[in-house]
């Protein structure tokens, strides 16, 4: 039985045909799937009850079982989703006043290996599959609609694992969840993070969603210390992706850096992504670090990311300061599969820049 959330449209449509039937019945389908929700097939009414029977043993709607929920203080809620093999993935819902935002994650553990992210002391396992992907998202649509909370707006990819390095299965995924005839999601609410990877960037930029990329410092000294896969997708590799990058007139890449005391915090730090990213289209979040017992980084004081804010602003930029969300439920991508493998890092684990909220303030 094939799983029914990792068939774009064509492929289904391509399945349905071979067995001798109409290929609308693969739009009837995914309308009823993902625009109306229904996950029976034997209430979708429009389709004979002979081919329901054959699409029911053809096809499994199984969503991923929700192994644990942590909800927090400020309205986030994670959920540790199980997968068939018996990993534990991440997925952290958002709400906030117009938009309600799931981070969802691409593979289980995580190879670049950045030293500020608990994902990265997982190691790798393995990647998600594409059906995967998707039912993290049809998990958390039902979740919500159950709780009688408001439906999803937004999907980004900044959980478990880099979307890059897991390129097919994503690129299927964002076919799923961009179909007209599915969930209809626009490319502005979609965001895809990486830590730089420009091949697939590359790729992926085609499929129309918004780009954010792990920066986190200028030089590539600093950069590798933080952040190994430096070594290969050099700061310069980046620039150079960043500047030849076709988007819309509306388009602009986001750079992610988190600020870490006395590594890339001083003001010769800002004035020098100033200069890195003079002329570029862009955004910029500013992630003050959440500090971790694995590993020795620490929080910058407020006044030195005030100071660092500031200073973009003055020249311009479009900045925005993140604040951590769902601390107290260990929120920080990671942390939850972390404590399956019985090495709790805690709630004020390492956040990097994943699950949090912004304030975005433009000059």
């Amino acid at each position: 039985m094939e799983e029914f959330f990792g068939l774009t449209l064509s492929r289904l449509e391509a399945q349905i045909g071979a067995l001798g039937k109409e290929k609308y019945r693969a739009r009837q389908l995914f309308r009823w799937v993902y625009n109306q929700g229904n996950l029976d097939f034997r209430e979708m009414t429009n389709i004979p009850k002979s081919l329901r029977s054959v699409f029911s043993e053809m096809f499994s709607l199984d969503t991923l079982p929700i192994a644990e929920e942590r909800s927090s203080r400020d309205g986030s809620t994670k959920l540790a989703l199980a997968t068939r093999d018996g990993h534990i993935i991440e997925v952290i819902i958002m709400p906030e006043k117009t938009r309600v935002t799931l981070c969802i994650s691409t593979q289980i553990g995580c190879r670049m290996g950045c030293r500020f992210c608990v994902t990265g002391k997982i190691g790798f396992k393995r990647n998600l599959t594409a059906a995967e992907i998707v039912g993290q998202v049809i998990t958390v649509r039902e979740y919500l609609k159950k709780a009688g909370k408001s439906p999803l707006t937004n999907i980004v990819f900044m959980g478990m694992g880099e979307p890059m390095d897991n390129i097919d299965n994503v690129a299927c995924a964002l076919d799923i969840l961009k179909d007209q005839s599915g969930l209809d999601l626009s490319y502005r609410k979609i965001t895809l993070s990486s830590v730089g990877l420009v091949d697939g960037l590359k790729t992926l930029s085609a499929k129309s969603a918004v780009i954010a990329i792990s920066l986190n410092a200028v030089d590539d000294d600093t950069r590798s210390m933080l952040m190994p896969i430096n070594r290969l997708y050099s700061v310069g590799r980046i620039m150079d992706f960043v500047r030849g990058f076709k988007g819309t007139k509306r388009t602009r890449i986001t750079f992610e850096y988190i600020l870490i005391k006395g590594v890339n915090d001083s003001l010769d730090d800002a004035k020098r992504l100033a200069d890195l990213l003079k002329g570029v289209k862009c955004k910029i979040n500013l992630i003050p670090y959440n500090p971790s017992s694995y590993t020795e980084f620490e929080r910058p004081d407020r006044d030195e990311v005030d100071r660092f804010h500031q200073y973009l602003i003055d020249r311009h930029f479009t900045v925005i300061i993140r604040d951590s969300r769902g601390q107290d439920v260990g929120g920080a991508c990671g942390q939850l599969g972390m404590s399956y493998l019985g090495n709790s890092p805690g709630p004020d684990a390492a956040s990097d820049e994943k699950e949090t909220t912004d304030h975005e303030v433009t000059s």
